[in-house]
């Protein structure tokens, strides 16, 4: 090698180093050196040598229980880096667009269109979210192994699905011996019981038995159509690798930290029969995700498995850091949300059952003489209830500063919509407890001056 070569090479080790010390993030093609790898997903498709500018149309379909709360954390953040538009839902719907009922475009406050992102739990339409988004829009989601994820559900939702709750002592193991006996396909909080993610996708979770497999292989194919990338949970820091480059996004954009976890005591241990019996009862939610599993790898095959490797070291390195920054070295304690002072960062309960965790951070840092951690790292921390009302009142905010007459004329309009919507607290289990508040709190929100 020449002295030369040699000199460029240092040069370029150089620069890294002194990035990743103090913080900094890679640009594209700095990226594309380290990594030995291609710039991105969406410029190798163009057949562009150069990066591309950061796509900000994402609609990302929330699942149940797949570590979706931490994807739709990252693009939240994102977005108001960005000074773009969250799609946020009415008042009457609480956090979620209404679930399960399938996604309308009536269901986006008004206050938060046009969108640029849209991520709260909905029941995918197609048509109705092209009605809602830019036409460039790119279509993301993620699914989670059936077996871990239905206990994860079981669990979660004990009390309140009462396919679950008419199970004697809360056994798993009873309701999978003899799923019918306790599982009514009518019933308005079934989807938590049966092909799951289906559901959401918006398909049909009883499709009969001996239809199951043929129907599921087609939904598969249909799905593949729409979504630019399934992301995989089980397999999540390299799904965000390819999230990264499809969006052509920075490696700061999709740092993280995992939220709206339970307590290790809260969490069965599954034996492979009854992870069998759970495939088998969830059948279409356990081909669609062999099929997009099997997706994931052959794309990151494809992007080189040795590139991924090194990206994924890369990524948790930036998130030891952010971690470093935000928080003096290490993560605020998690605790259960009894023991959360803060209510800002006090998950939310599904009973008393379960224990959610979050991050306990004291209300006043400054007591001891510590400086409050940034804004931006306190959010990256923040529950899902919380941040989202936090974005609806940033929102609002600034739609009304832009259209001042417009708004005027929408508060009468939200208030008749919260008497028209009274029975959406019935239909999903989450809202019920925080319904009354919440939407309290918005009316006054679209009441009240600039």
């Amino acid at each position: 090698m020449s002295q030369k070569k040699i000199f460029l090479a240092l040069i370029a080790i150089s620069t890294v180093s002194f990035l990743l010390h103090h913080g900094g993030h890679l640009n594209l093609t700095l990226e594309a050196f380290w990594f030995g790898c291609p710039i991105s997903m969406a410029s190798s498709t163009r057949g562009s040598g150069g990066p591309s500018a950061k796509h900000t149309s994402v609609a990302f379909l929330k699942t149940h229980k797949t570590a979706s709360s931490t994807v739709q954390n990252i693009l939240f953040r994102f977005a108001e880096r960005n000074n773009l538009t969250v799609a946020l839902p009415i008042t009457t719907c609480d956090h979620q667009f209404c679930y399960p009922r399938p996604f309308s475009a009536h269901f986006v406050h008004p206050h938060t269109t046009p969108p640029d992102i849209i991520t709260s739990h909905l029941r995918f339409s197609r048509t109705e979210l092209r009605r809602l988004m830019p036409n460039s829009t790119i279509y993301i989601t993620i699914l989670r192994e059936p077996g871990a994820m239905f206990e994860s559900l079981f669990t979660y939702f004990n009390q309140y699905c009462l396919s679950f709750k008419r199970v004697p002592n809360g056994s798993l193991e009873t309701f999978l011996d003899h799923p019918w006996s306790y599982y009514r396909p009518e019933e308005k909080d079934s989807m938590y019981a049966r092909n799951t993610l289906t559901f959401d996708l918006g398909g049909d979770k009883d499709r009969p038995s001996s239809e199951a497999p043929a129907y599921a292989r087609r939904f598969a194919t249909e799905m593949e159509r729409v979504f630019s990338l399934v992301m995989i949970a089980e397999y999540f820091d390299e799904s965000l690798v390819l999230l990264r480059r499809l969006l052509s996004w920075d490696l700061n954009d999709v740092l993280y930290v995992s939220l709206n976890m339970r307590t290790p005591d809260s969490k069965s241990r599954l034996s492979s029969e009854n992870t069998a019996k759970i495939r088998a009862w969830n059948a279409i939610d356990s081909i669609l995700y062999d099929y997009f599993n099997a997706s994931l790898w052959r794309q990151l095959r494809e992007l080189g498995l040795s590139c991924v490797k090194r990206e994924v070291q890369l990524l948790r390195q930036f998130r030891d850091r952010l971690v470093h920054r935000c928080f003096g070295g290490h993560l605020p304690p998690l605790r259960s949300a009894a023991q959360i002072m803060n209510k800002e960062l006090r998950p939310w309960q599904p009973s008393a059952k379960v224990a959610i965790v979050g991050y306990d951070l004291p209300v006043n840092m400054t007591q001891k003489g510590r400086v409050p951690p940034p804004d931006e790292c306190l959010k990256m921390i923040m529950p899902e209830v919380q941040y989202t009302r936090l974005l609806l009142r940033s929102e609002s905010l600034r739609y009304r500063k832009r259209f001042p007459l417009r708004s005027s004329q929408q508060t009468s309009r939200t208030v008749g919509q919260a008497r028209a919507h009274k029975e959406s607290r019935s239909l999903n289990p989450r809202t019920s407890k925080t319904m009354s508040q919440s939407t309290k709190g918005a009316l006054r929100l679209s009441q009240s001056p600039v």
